[in-house]
């Protein structure tokens, strides 16, 4: 197995060919993750890895589906087909099966006046502000809202790259959506609300303010639901529902 940067990764271009994840197209395009395959030369099988997420595709290897990147606590495993499935339940055993939701890429469903509406309805006492330096200092400082920006290097890749709408409750930050990743041209979105105010609209007032400044910026919002909660959340917003696919959740492997 052998890390691929740089040019090596066009050799794992045709491995993922015509796979729709943009989370793919940030490892491919090197803005984002880290990617690994059997051999440099005329490569059969890959994993990309970036934030949480791991793909594997091509032909089913061992090695791969035995590998754990340095540093990952938790890994969400994306097999490209039903061979790595069985390999990576051989694998880990202790893997835990889940299903994702997936939009078309479609720019031209959005209804930017819809949006509009949405992003006003704040509720009483709350706020929207874009996600700037000091905002993704207090992101990155609370577990339920580091997501929003923490696969950045620091606040300075983060300003130079990254784009966050968040809203504050009487000051304090209580929900966002922000570019989980990046790759040319786009973003994919995270979206995350304080516990204790979830169910208020925040998450979608937050989630149309993004749409529409990606929209003004020339970058496409793509949107990928963890649970029929963010599958529903989507639609509202206008994205078409496209299919299910499956997952397998991961925990570190113990090592003495």
């Amino acid at each position: 197995m052998v890390p691929m940067t740089g040019r090596d990764l066009d050799r794992l271009a045709p491995l993922v060919e015509g796979w729709e994840e943009t989370l793919i197209w940030s490892v491919l395009q090197g803005c984002m993750g880290r990617a690994w395959a059997d051999r440099r030369d005329q490569p059969a099988a890959c994993l990309l890895w970036v934030g949480d997420f791991c793909f594997f595709a091509g032909a089913p290897t061992e090695e791969l589906a035995w590998f754990w990147p340095e540093g990952a606590e938790f890994l969400i495993a994306v097999p490209q087909h039903e061979g790595w499935s069985r390999l990576i339940e051989k694998a880990r055993p202790d893997a835990r099966p889940a299903v994702r939701y997936a939009f078309f890429k479609d720019p031209a469903v959005f209804d930017r006046s819809r949006l509009e509406r949405i992003a006003a309805a704040v509720p009483a006492g709350c706020a929207l502000h874009i996600l700037d330096g000091p905002l993704y200092r207090r992101a990155l400082a609370e577990s339920w809202s580091r997501d929003l920006c923490s696969q950045f290097a620091n606040e300075a890749d983060w300003l130079a790259r990254g784009i966050g709408v968040c809203a504050l409750a009487d000051g304090a930050l209580a929900a966002g959506a922000a570019s989980y990743t990046v790759y040319q041209g786009g973003i994919e979105i995270e979206i995350d609300t304080r516990p204790d105010l979830r169910r208020r609209g925040l998450a979608r007032c937050c989630g149309a303010r993004l749409i529409l400044e990606c929209l003004d910026r020339g970058l496409y919002p793509s949107w990928d639901a963890q649970n029929p909660w963010s599958a529903a959340l989507a639609g509202q917003l206008g994205y078409q529902y496209s299919h299910t696919y499956p997952v397998y959740e991961l925990e570190r492997p113990f090592s003495s």
